[in-house]
């Protein structure tokens, strides 16, 4: 602020003026209670145009950036914010999502449209919102009530779409716990199929026979899933007790913030590496694990030029950083406003790659492994038919002499004879009732989520010397890997309502825990996995992508790129590449509109459905929702984006008061009239972003409205409060 461009009045009552600074500056000397003032803000009219990020801000609790600053909490080490950030991109869907998208999508092929996306959606949309949140220092609601009050919805979004997944993400959280505290034992409990003893007889349970042991206790023993979802069945009381262990986890860690949180992530977050590489060595030295590493990197190119292709990439690039949660502006809002935080977003999104390439290497391996085993199983069975068929429907003759029965038959010398055979009796082959015993066949079984972890994964691990211990370390795993993403997950409700509603952080966060849980009693019902289903299907990737594309609409275009490129200068000490200029502008937006098109497209093409598990047929079946199951779909989607469309009207009609953008509200302790004449080029360093742009006019004024009545003169220009604000009106609108 110039030295010689203050007028400074004090008087007894509320004539008394003086520099804002110097007010706020003193405000921790003062003990009074705080007094509120409404400060009518110039700007020659009084349509809210002409406002930018500087000083459209709400400064509470004594109104001083610094004091806000000083009683914000902060990591305790940039260590501890990477962890934190790695620990919430990396989740579930990196170990059991990835690698089927890779066997799906053409093996390493797949590596080449996933990097493409990553480096031009991913990256620059992690950038910028590690920028806003780091700047601005609130959660996703404060973020963009700065920034454009009238898409302050979507904060508020966030927050919805944030709730939904943690009801469901806790579940399979509370799942894994229950394989987890069933994984202390040998054999272990899934090993094979248990036995029916009547008087006279013993038998395999029929559910099981059809099917196989590790299903049969998923989908039995586990879930004790009903045939559909209209069938709630009762809870489920071992799921119950596991999802109450879960919150309590989440709540524990959770209740004193980043302090409290920042600590856990260290062991949540490194676990999984090492879980991860010691599985990897295991793999590695067991037979047939670089037959499904092959499976996995064998490229084919033609499938790249499919466009399912490059849009499941993209969906998995996005949903992989966590974009549009709230979570990564939450935990950002933490660090210091010089963190170099496009470093930060680079490092974070490259080891999320790497980890879902670690994942896959290790899924590939022991999928090989299993497929190896399962097929020696074939081969055994079907020599076992071949032996009983000789000098009948086989000529003994169509046997190589190397072979001996007695013994094993390998599959090499099984693949033989079968080729042998087929040649011989052509069409007669198929009566022969010898199933397809194949490595390839059994890898290209894609599984996923669920199917992978609870189904393909444990039975490969049954096979495993000392099992037990194999089991116990996955399932702590995949329980840390979720509590990772739930910190950010319950992050991103957390902050913006602190920042927002000032509620004891301690007292919300148990709330929002016990709130969850009793909601979170329809996931561990009977029919709660097709509950599970139905809220990952639909209640987070139409909403948040609505959101991204916002959140990216709000800085390119309705902040600027311009401007918000002079922030980043400002706050990082150099330009960033231009490249995420035009990213940012162009790029991205059209891009993630595409990706919105085609997934609306796509579940207008596919009718509702869920994967139900038929006890007399043990096996799934696809049935389609009720009218009602239905009526939660659309529901799901609509109260997720509802915030958006809701808080825009309500600013724009003013309905809720904003007085047209001029006018902001202060809290402080030291109630005086403020008043400062500044110069035209006076630049203010401490702004909450900076933006070079000059008064219009030499006079700047800052004035508190008297209770029922109006102010004598509408001010013009930037005001003293410690931030800079261009009235300007060219400038986007912000009603904050």
């Amino acid at each position: 602020m110039p030295k010689n461009s203050k007028a400074v009045k004090r008087e007894l009552d509320d004539d008394v003026t003086e520099s804002v600074r110097d007010l706020l500056s003193n405000e921790d000397t003062c003990d009074d209670s705080f007094k509120k003032s409404s400060l009518i803000v110039g700007g020659g009219g009084g349509d809210g145009e002409g406002k930018d990020l500087n000083g459209d801000m709400d400064v509470e609790d004594g109104g001083s950036d610094a004091e806000d600053d000083a009683a914000r909490p902060a990591w305790n080490s940039k260590l501890q914010y990477i962890l934190a950030q790695v620990g919430f991109s990396v989740g579930l869907g990196n170990v059991w999502r990835f690698p089927y998208l890779c066997q799906k999508n053409g093996g390493g092929a797949y590596l080449v449209p996933y990097l493409i996306l990553l480096i031009v959606i991913g990256i620059p949309l992690f950038f910028l919102e590690l920028s806003v949140g780091q700047r601005i220092r609130r959660g996703s609601i404060g973020v963009w009530n700065y920034i454009s009050p009238r898409l302050g919805g979507i904060g508020f979004a966030s927050c919805v779409v944030c709730f939904f997944v943690a009801l469901y993400y806790n579940v399979i959280i509370g799942w894994s716990l229950f394989y987890f505290s069933q994984s202390f034992q040998q054999p272990l409990p899934w090993h094979e199929c248990p036995l029916v003893k009547n008087k006279t007889t013993t038998y395999v349970v029929p559910e099981c026979e059809k099917s196989s042991a590790t299903t049969y206790y998923w989908y039995r023993e586990a879930l004790n899933i009903s045939d559909s979802i209209s069938e709630s069945g009762g809870l489920n009381w071992r799921m119950t007790i596991c999802l109450l262990a879960a919150w309590s986890m989440v709540c524990l860690a959770m209740i004193k913030g980043i302090q409290s949180s920042g600590k856990v992530m260290y062991f949540s977050s490194l676990f999984p590496y090492v879980v991860l590489i010691c599985f990897l060595v295991r793999a590695l030295l067991l037979k047939g694990s670089v037959d499904g590493i092959r499976h996995m990197f064998t490229p084919k190119l033609e499938i790249m030029l499919e466009a399912k292709v490059w849009r499941e990439a993209a969906t998995q690039v996005f949903f992989a950083l966590g974009l549009g949660f709230g979570g990564v502006i939450a935990f950002s809002s933490y660090n210091k406003r010089d963190n170099n935080c496009h470093f930060d977003a680079v490092l974070v999104s490259f080891i999320n790659f790497f980890t879902s390439v670690l994942a896959t290497l290790v899924v590939f391996a022991v999928l090989g492994f299993k497929a190896n085993i399962m097929n020696g199983k074939c081969v055994a069975l079907n020599t076992k038919k071949i032996v009983g068929l000789l000098g009948n429907e086989i000529s003994r003759d169509l046997i190589p002499h190397h072979i001996n029965f007695s013994a094993t038959v390998s599959a090499e010398d099984y693949q033989k004879m079968t080729v042998l055979i087929r040649g011989v009796m052509e069409k007669d082959y198929q009566l022969l009732g010898l199933g397809s015993c194949s490595i390839e066949e059994e890898l290209n079984k894609a599984v996923q989520g669920t199917g992978l972890a609870f189904i393909a994964f444990t039975e490969a691990m049954t096979h495993f010397p000392a099992s037990p211990f194999w089991s116990v370390m996955f399932f702590l795993m995949l329980v840390n890997l979720g509590l990772g993403s739930m910190f950010g997950t319950i992050e991103g409700i957390i902050t913006p309502l602190v920042d927002t509603f000032k509620v004891r952080k301690e007292f919300l966060t148990v709330g929002v825990c016990l709130l969850a849980f009793f909601i979170g009693l329809l996931f561990v019902q009977r029919s709660g996995n097709y509950w599970v289903a139905m809220f990952d299907d639909y209640s987070a990737t139409l909403p948040l992508l609505i959101v991204v594309i916002l959140e990216n609409v709000a800085v390119a275009w309705v902040y600027g790129t311009d401007k918000f490129f002079e922030d980043l200068k400002d706050m990082l000490g150099f330009t960033p590449f231009r490249f995420y200029y035009y990213m940012w502008k162009y790029v991205t937006p059209l891009l993630l509109i595409l990706l919105l098109g085609s997934s609306v497209i796509q579940l207008g093409m596919t009718p509702p459905s869920y994967s139900a598990w038929i006890k007399d047929l043990a096996s799934e079946k696809s049935l389609s929702y009720t009218p009602w199951g239905l009526a939660v779909c659309i529901s799901l989607v609509v109260m997720a984006i509802m915030p958006v469309p809701v808080v825009f009207f309500l600013r724009y009609f003013n309905i809720i008061d904003e007085n047209a953008g001029v006018v902001s509200t202060i809290s402080y302790k030291k109630g005086c009239i403020i008043q400062e004449i500044a110069r035209p080029e006076e630049e203010d360093d401490a702004s909450l972003i900076h933006a070079k742009s000059p008064s219009p006019m030499p006079g700047n004024s800052i004035y508190r409205k008297q209770k029922g009545g109006v102010p004598d003169s509408t001010p013009n220009g930037r005001y003293g409060i410690g931030y800079l604000m261009a009235d300007m009106p060219d400038m986007p609108e912000s009603d904050l």
